[in-house]
């Protein structure tokens, strides 16, 4: 049974705004401009962090439209905004427009276009108002603009490069730590990535694009269309396009083996399979990791695709429980086709929805009754009072901050996500109540 949920009234994720401007922020150095109220730059401050970035080497600037600019525009404003950033040292400085300026009519793109003869920065604006979907359409209207802006045409092809693309569309919160998993993979291999679609990714990779062999798409919910673009213009393979990204055993020795075919590099990838899966299976037995409670229990995962997609196999085959429920929050055609084929694969029919909001899920969960979901801390408060015992945080929002990125792809990411739901499956016999007096 698969539902395709066109409406969502109560959203997990944020809108294109917030989309455009975490990816654009993954680009070092650069200075971002919100056309906006002083409310929707908040938006900007969340992706700052999203992006990992540090404060002392991006400037975040804003218009703080007020009700009057609303009203009757606010091009002025944005005109004198831009000048005055002359006083930064910044090589370029990225528009973004909000839902007032874009109902209003303000013409950012005009404006850029009359300003920048007279700074000594590059201006890009980018049209990406809340209204033009949710934050992965964000990203993807980014990268289109980045991509036609930034991209140089006559870059020879460089042997085994990779670009990495969208590696900030993913709802684990230490998704840096998956980033740098496969930027390792890569290097073993003999591979080079070029250019890093965003994060902390300078001016002067963009240059190397065109040049890339091969692309790599590193999240089911957003960065396919870039990733397309590369392909017709610049003729850049995509790699990895119609498998799930590598988390589990089965997932990461699929994907490594098709790097190594690609690379040429078959026994490197051999052999971090070989290395990896054994490190998996001796350490979960020297720390006597117990999976039993979850044989055959019926579970539910409520994810965005890129995180959810990839999890279906990995809670089946390794902790051997038999998902009964499916809901992403997000999605691109290509994770619904991936998903479609694992569940013939496996032979399974849960429930599956996609572009769910937080009312359908819980609706869902209510009727369904799993014994565990796995998704984030909205589903821990939404389930309980529908006396379903477990949930386990895996994706954003979670407000156990890590100071270390912490992957779950690969097979440290495995073991990263054990811990995870081991502590959690063991917090639960942990008392609310305080039964006795301490002595000291």
């Amino acid at each position: 049974m698969t539902l395709t949920i066109d409406r969502c009234h109560d959203p997990y994720i944020r809108c294109a705004f917030y989309g455009a401007a975490q990816t654009v922020l993954g680009i070092s150095g650069c200075c971002t401009l919100a056309h906006s109220p002083q409310g929707c730059h908040m938006l900007v401050d969340t992706a700052f962090s999203w992006q990992d970035e540090d404060y002392t080497e991006t400037q975040t600037l804003c218009t703080k439209l007020c009700e009057d600019e609303i009203v009757y525009g606010g091009e002025n404003i944005l005109a004198r905004t831009i000048l005055e950033a002359k006083s930064l040292n910044i090589p370029v400085v990225f528009v973004l427009s909000t839902c007032g300026p874009e109902i209003v009519g303000d013409d950012i793109v005009t404006v850029c276009e009359e300003i920048q003869p007279k700074v000594n920065f590059k201006v890009i604006p980018i049209e990406c108002a809340g209204f033009r979907g949710s934050q992965y359409d964000g990203v993807d209207i980014a990268l289109d603009i980045l991509l036609k802006k930034l991209t140089v045409n006559d870059r020879q092809k460089i042997a085994n490069s990779v670009c990495l693309i969208a590696p900030h569309a993913n709802a684990n919160p230490s998704w840096m730590g998956d980033l740098a998993w496969v930027k390792n993979v890569l290097s073993e291999m003999g591979a080079r990535v070029v250019a890093t679609l965003t994060h902390r990714t300078a001016l002067s990779e963009f240059e190397n694009v065109s040049a890339a062999e091969t692309s790599i798409v590193l999240s089911h919910d957003a960065g396919q269309k870039a990733a397309d673009y590369l392909a017709k213009k610049f003729g850049v393979e995509q790699l990895c396009r119609d498998i799930p990204l590598p988390i589990g055993f089965t997932n990461t020795q699929q994907w490594l083996a098709k790097l190594g075919d690609v690379f040429n590099a078959k026994d490197i990838a051999e052999n971090l399979v070989a290395k990896g899966e054994k490190m998996v299976v001796e350490r979960c037995r020297r720390k006597w990791l117990e999976l039993y409670p979850f044989h055959l229990e019926p579970v539910a995962i409520v994810a965005d695709a890129t995180i959810g997609v990839p999890l279906f196999r990995f809670v089946t085959e390794e902790l051997e429980a038999i998902p009964k429920l499916i809901y992403l929050r997000s999605s691109q055609k290509t994770a619904e086709n991936i998903l479609e084929k694992e569940l013939q694969e496996l032979n399974l029919s849960p429930r599956v929805a996609y572009h769910t909001d937080v009312y359908q899920t819980k609706k869902s969960l209510e009727e369904v009754k799993p014994q565990a979901v796995f998704g984030s801390e909205i589903e821990k408060y939404a389930v309980e009072d529908l006396d379903i015992p477990l949930v386990f945080e895996l994706v954003n929002p979670i407000t156990s901050f890590r100071i270390f990125d912490r992957e779950y792809f690969g097979y440290t990411g495995m073991l990263n996500l054990l811990e995870i739901i081991q502590n959690s499956y063991w917090d639960q016999y942990r008392s609310k109540l305080r039964r006795y007096k301490a002595r000291w």
